[in-house]
């Protein structure tokens, strides 16, 4: 066997957060060896679909809003440097019944850090946006700031900027196997000082010591062709009154996104079944008849991706606490790709400085090992 090739850092996947990661190591000088299983800006991950959410109003903990504020400066800096457009910001509207998670979380949110919002009465939602069809005692938090990043831009423009920067990128090398300072794929062994592990829905094979329940969890985006004008609808997290939140965008290339938040069928990456069946079609069509005006109009396609969940569906980041030389990011439970930015601007500085200045707290994986 050859000698093994040395590096500073290894960066295992490079999807969204890999991408950014390798991006920022390379950007502060160190030797950056990234890998991925497939071609970049690939499809059978969680980094595709055209549009993610963003927003800063964040019911599901007001400790995500500073990583939030730093995300969106990001966002700007990464699409100046880059070419690509990446953040649009259309706002966006938190729906539901007044004490509900989705509303009741995000105006504690805004309340707390002094975000700019607006409260809607479901008649006030109907004459702002007339696309949407709320029940009468339903009402809406508006964050005009809001909008919809695009994950496959996003990864293209981390990826360029990253290779730029010096980063060697290799695609289409699973890794095979890792330990503190030595990395093995089917093509070679490649040593590092350290290893960053950012491996989506294949964290239950890369870290199964880090003893973390991740639950991979199958996810269908559905996509129709409005029977009306669409102009003027922003991003929407609308929960139902048994809970269930139901989310979408604007009118993209002609076509609107719609899906719901979690309750999807575990799968693995192997097992996932792509197919998305015409009754599962129907559910949705029937669904959204009945609180958007303009849909279904007509059905164009769906596709399926995959949310690699945590039990509380709170973030790990974190250095691995049984490889000092490893550091890890994954189980962003379908809610991370906002923060792709500020996640390897953390990772950079774990790896480079030891510490980081951002709140990464709540991300310990140490809660969740009981």
């Amino acid at each position: 066997m050859s000698p093994a090739m040395s590096y500073d850092v290894i960066v295992i996947g490079l999807g969204g957060m890999g991408s950014a990661a390798a991006y920022r190591l390379a950007q502060r000088g160190r030797k950056v060896l990234g890998l991925d299983r497939f071609t970049p800006v690939h499809t059978q991950g969680s980094s595709h679909g055209g549009s993610r959410v963003t927003r800063q109003t964040y019911f599901e903990d007001p400790a995500y809003v500073p990583l939030l504020l730093r995300a969106h400066e990001m966002w700007d800096q990464i699409e100046q440097d880059s070419g690509e457009r990446i953040f649009n910001r259309v706002g966006g509207l938190m729906v539901g019944a007044p004490g509900s998670r989705t509303v009741a979380g995000s105006l504690r949110s805004a309340q707390e850090w002094g975000l700019a919002h607006e409260m809607l009465d479901a008649k006030g939602i109907r004459k702002r946006f007339p696309t949407m069809d709320p029940m009468p005692d339903e009402v809406a938090l508006y964050e005009a700031g809001a909008g919809y990043v695009v994950p496959e831009a996003s990864t293209a423009a981390h990826l360029k900027l990253a290779e730029k920067a010096g980063a060697e990128l290799r695609f289409e090398e699973p890794v095979t196997s890792w330990e503190d300072g030595l990395v093995r794929t089917e093509q070679g062994v490649y040593e590092a000082e350290q290893i960053v592990v950012c491996p989506g829905a294949w964290a239950p094979q890369l870290l199964g010591d880090l003893l973390v329940p991740f639950e991979i969890e199958r996810q269908v985006q559905y996509y129709y062709k409005p029977s009306g004008n669409f102009d003027g609808h922003p991003i929407y997290i609308w929960e139902l009154d048994w809970g269930q939140q139901f989310y979408g965008f604007p009118a993209i290339d002609g076509e609107v996104k719609v899906a719901f938040f979690g309750g999807g069928q575990i799968c693995t990456p192997s097992t996932i079944d792509r197919v998305v069946h015409p009754h599962e079609v129907d559910a949705m069509t029937d669904f959204v008849r009945k609180r958007m005006p303009l849909l279904p109009g007509s059905f164009k396609h769906a596709v399926t991706c995959m949310y690699t969940k945590t039990p509380d569906e709170h973030f790990v980041i974190a250095r691995h606490p049984a490889h000092p030389s490893v550091v890890v990011a994954c189980g962003f439970s379908g809610h991370g790709f906002k923060f792709v930015p500020v996640v390897g601007e953390i990772l950079a500085d774990l790896v480079v400085d030891g510490a980081t200045r951002h709140p990464i707290a709540l991300f310990d994986p140490a809660r969740l090992r009981g």
